[in-house]
């Protein structure tokens, strides 16, 4: 558990600072990528903590009842704004891979803040606002909570259990998959029709030098050629993030309908609940490693900002080294002119 929370602080705090120091990092797509990365944050330094005490105290709850209210929303929130900045990303790469002559038009940097606030906004409305009016839970459950201080349990009632898991997951996760789907495809017919095109100015190529004559290829195709080749990176990458994000929290609204549905009739040991929240959570500490291995340029910039501060301590040591070594030398010289001024004082006029 400690782990999840120092990877997941560690890495997402990594990704908001390499795309605000470098340049090259701050396009539109990776606005999305900053505020998942802070959605994520804010899940290892105000759920993980709460939950693993949890765990650790067999279930006790020492921090009152506002807190609980609040731990509870928190998760219901971070996830729902999860799932759906993914889904923002790929409308985004959709536009990008097919419409990319409209795509400057389509997403401005407007539409992209309208499109965070929303996120959040409706993050909220299905956390917080369900949570703090007790609309979540049951009766009997209302009661249970106000009678006993110090246990925090998340019990929902089958409405509140089906509505949010389809508009925190369901949804959002049937339209990311089509839109992949469709990202892949279109994908796939660029690339052949790259490699047609590639195998075309082969041979006219060929032909043009057999006849004496010369072939250039125009900066237009290849800046076209780079550009496909880098929305294919990014799809590829979009595609790992999903993946992993549907494997993470898949068997926890899967076991979060199901049981909310069938209720009593579907009973389970506790230690399955317990890992599947862990198991989702585990999923705020993938995505730098994710964009650390297949993104190359957040690759460059995670290694010039560890570098950085790694030589940063290393400055620090040898600013302290040489210091107390010129403090010794001062030292030394002050002994030596004490020796020399009281030696002078004995020898003889």
């Amino acid at each position: 558990m400690v782990a999840i929370m120092v990877c997941a602080v560690f890495g997402n705090f990594l990704v908001i600072i390499s795309v605000y120091k470098f340049y090259r990092l701050r396009v539109l797509t990776n606005y999305f990528i900053v505020s998942l990365a802070f959605a994520d944050l804010l899940v290892a330094l105000m759920v993980m903590p709460f939950s693993a005490s949890i765990e650790i105290m067999n279930g006790q709850w020492f921090f009152g009842r506002t807190m609980c209210d609040i731990f509870n929303a928190n998760d219901v929130l971070f996830s729902t704004a999860s799932i759906l900045h993914l889904c923002c990303i790929s409308m985004d790469r959709y536009i990008a891979i097919m419409y990319p002559l409209k795509y400057d038009s389509h997403m401005t940097r407007v539409r992209v803040l309208v499109m965070l606030v929303i996120t959040w906004v409706s993050s909220v409305c299905i956390s917080y606002i369900p949570v703090h009016s007790q609309l979540y839970t049951t009766k009997e459950n209302v009661l249970e909570l106000y009678n006993s201080t110090n246990t925090c349990p998340f019990v929902v009632n089958t409405q509140y259990a089906v509505m949010s898991s389809f508009v925190s997951f369901w949804i959002p996760g049937a339209i990311m998959v089509c839109l992949y789907v469709k990202i892949y495809l279109e994908a796939r017919r660029q690339e052949h029709a790259i490699q047609s095109t590639v195998m075309l100015h082969t041979n006219y190529h060929s032909g043009l030098l057999a006849n004496g004559s010369r072939y250039t290829d125009t900066s237009e195709q290849r800046n076209e050629r780079k550009r496909i080749k880098r929305e294919h990176k990014a799809a590829k990458t979009l595609g790992i993030i999903m993946g992993a994000f549907l494997a993470c929290f898949m068997p926890f609204f899967s076991w979060y309908v199901i049981t909310n549905i069938c209720q009593e009739a579907c009973p389970y040991p506790p230690v399955l609940s317990s890992t599947l929240f862990w198991i989702g959570y585990f999923n705020s500490c993938l995505n730098p490693i994710i964009y650390a291995y297949f993104n190359r340029d957040f690759r460059n910039a995670f290694i010039k900002l560890l570098k950085l501060e790694k030589c940063r301590c290393f400055r620090q040591d040898s600013d302290v080294v040489h210091l107390n070594y010129a403090t010794n030398i001062s030292d030394h010289k002050d002994m030596t002119s004490v020796h020399l001024s009281v030696d002078t004082r004995r020898q003889p006029v």
